[in-house]
């Protein structure tokens, strides 16, 4: 029989990954009292359970085996690496563990309520949370949405079998198939069917555009793609799933494009085309929220929705959808609650696709530019001439400078190589500062270094580089 239990709350955050927590522990810090629900039995969402965090795990793995075989280039052999699945996962699974434990402590110290279970609006101040036998009833001042999104499942792809997967099965690596064919070439496809190469599985990448990872300049994406083709990663381009269909024992992918025609047959399907805003099923129907025509919930500048005590953040609140991302905003929606002058008004959110080379942007891409008609002058910077880059044995790199004419101010950075996810956060700065192309020239970076890379861009476009001889170019 289900009991009835009333709660009284400041802020109740509807959501516990990386767009929930911080919310939830910045408002607690605020001295609000703070009610946190999410279904899972610690914090953490999406991104730590089944995202971002598993499959960098798995990706480590995958660097450390290409590492053991491109070592032989300088000299030094390893024995074929035996791979241990059930380990792996176990090794997995700890990394999750140890970060999820840690959220449920600072939740406890931060005194945040934390109820599991799933939550549904009863009207513009109320939600009910259902736990085992139990409905919570949860009165707030204000809530907060931030419970993310989930895999899509287009039309033609949305067959039910074991053989095909989404993003959160192959994340659990149930096995590695001798054939993998991974429909999508975002960076969600790229980064896991990186992981299954290294495994050991063929891997095939259908994509309906003529490029990989849509929306990152070209230049970028050029070097990632010669090397997965090298490592024998199979692209087809300008290229639709029609179909699919479990044979019982394979999988029958139905292909429609310029370099192939009709059906394959293959082990293992992995459906990577996106993610869905998660907005069904949340009572939003009974308060004033608005969800827009692709399901994400509208929002204003300080993430409040078209009902005053309701805010939304992260994937749900819409693109881009970066765990980063719905970190910050969480920040402005709860200082906004407080009644803090707060606004979402960055000039750059990094993006990074963490493949091997990893490729990271901010600010405005060359692309963009181009689609805008906005004149930019672009000045680059080859990692063939880098030091620190010879020496890593990783030469393919590239780092980039999106350049206001006349004033040099910085309007975008891109890089490819490896470890650039750890270089972009200089783009970043640079951009939200106003920072010159002067001001990165004269900066002293350490020298061996791939940081480095990011000054001598700078005089490349002043064409007094002393390690490459060519100058910015205007777009």
């Amino acid at each position: 029989m289900t009991t009835q239990v009333s709660e009284r709350t400041r802020v109740a955050v509807i959501g516990a990954g990386p767009g929930g927590y911080p919310a939830a522990f910045l408002a607690a810090s605020m001295g609000m009292d703070v009610t946190l629900i999410d279904p899972e039995a610690k914090p953490g969402g999406v991104c730590l359970f089944r995202g971002c965090i598993p499959s960098k795990a798995l990706l480590h793995a995958a660097h450390v085996l290409d590492q053991a075989e491109a070592a032989a280039e300088f000299g030094i052999r390893f024995e074929r690496p035996a791979i241990d699945l059930d380990a792996l996962r176990a090794w997995k699974d700890r990394v999750v563990g140890k970060l999820t434990d840690g959220l449920g402590l600072l939740t406890r110290q931060r005194r945040v309520r934390y109820l599991q279970g799933r939550a549904r609006f009863v009207d513009a101040h109320t939600a009910h949370v259902r736990l085992d036998g139990e409905l919570v009833e949860v009165e707030f001042d204000y809530a907060i949405v931030a419970t993310g999104s989930v895999p899509a499942r287009p039309g033609p792809l949305a067959i039910e079998s074991p053989r095909v997967w989404d993003s959160t099965r192959a994340l659990e690596v149930p096995e590695v198939p001798g054939s993998l064919l991974v429909v999508g070439g975002g960076y969600i496809g790229l980064e896991l069917g990186s992981v299954y190469r290294a495994l050991g599985s063929r891997v095939t990448v259908v994509e309906m555009t003529q490029g990989l990872l849509p929306g990152a300049d070209r230049d970028l994406v050029a070097p990632l793609e010669k090397r997965l083709r090298a490592s024998g990663v199979e692209f087809l381009l300008g290229t639709r799933v029609a179909g699919l269909e479990d044979s019982g024992t394979t999988v029958k992918v139905d292909l429609s494009g310029a370099e192939v025609d009709g059906v394959r047959e293959v082990d293992r399907v992995l459906v990577a085309v996106g993610r869905v805003p998660n907005a069904r099923d949340l009572g939003l129907e009974h308060t004033g929220v608005q969800v827009g025509p692709r399901g994400f919930i509208e929002v204003d500048a300080q993430r409040r929705t078209a009902e005053p005590s309701i805010f939304a953040i992260g994937d749900v609140a819409g693109e881009p959808m970066l765990a980063h991302k719905a970190t910050h905003e969480a920040r402005v929606a709860v200082e906004a609650i407080a009644g803090l002058p707060a606004t979402w008004d960055p000039l750059a959110i990094p993006a990074v696709v963490f493949t091997d080379p990893e490729i990271a942007w901010c600010g405005l891409t060359e692309a963009e530019a181009r689609e805008r008609g906005q004149a930019v002058e672009i000045a680059t910077f080859p990692w063939a001439a880098s030091g620190r880059a010879t020496t890593l044995d990783r030469p393919e790199g590239l780092t980039k400078l999106v350049l206001e004419p006349g004033t040099e101010r910085v309007l975008g950075v891109g890089m490819v190589g490896s470890g650039a996810g750890e270089l972009i956060a200089e783009g970043v700065l640079a951009i939200e500062m106003g920072a010159r192309a002067t001001d990165l020239q004269l900066a002293i970076h350490a020298h061996p270094t791939l940081s480095e890379t990011v000054m001598e861009s700078a005089e490349v476009f002043f064409g007094q580089s002393p390690h490459f001889t060519s100058r910015a170019r205007r777009r």
